[in-house]
């Protein structure tokens, strides 16, 4: 972006204006500075009025309220303590049911034939159960026609 500053030429007393780019930052000029600083004093200035109103107002109503919390503690306390339980039940059984709708989701996925994530631990858990089942069997038809197998 291009801009036109005021300069004093050296050489003449009649100012000229010079064409200048504002990339680059070398060239500033004190006025730029200027700006900038006016800029941020004035927006700090601003948000240190509005932190110091309203820890003003903070501070006044505290004080009007804080009769009132002691009086209405036997009714608040409770309400307060129903509310939250009220909120965290919200917050558990919305968590479920997002647990809920993942698993379901995934378990399509897998039925589908979609290879999702953990399918390939899921199958080789499942063929290593498989294995282990007919390990087993194995062994109880070998001891059944051994002989060695005993019924009670």
């Amino acid at each position: 972006m291009a801009d036109f500053s005021y300069h004093q030429q050296s050489q003449s007393t009649q100012p000229s204006f010079r064409f200048r780019y504002r990339d680059d930052p070398h060239q500033q000029t004190l006025c730029t500075q200027v700006a900038k600083a006016a800029t941020a004093v004035t927006t700090g200035g601003s948000f240190l009025v509005l932190a110091a109103l309203i820890l003003t107002g903070t501070v006044i109503s505290l004080t009007v309220v804080t009769p009132l919390f002691v009086i209405f503690s036997p009714v608040l306390v409770p309400a307060v303590i129903a509310v939250a339980l009220l909120n965290l039940g919200f917050l558990v059984s919305g968590g479920f049911g997002v647990m809920a709708i993942t698993v379901l989701a995934w378990i399509y996925g897998y039925v589908t034939g979609k290879h999702t994530s953990g399918a390939d631990r899921l199958d080789s858990a499942r063929h290593m159960l498989l294995n282990k089942v007919r390990e087993i069997k194995d062994y109880g038809l070998t001891q059944q026609i051994s002989g060695g197998a005993q019924t009670y």
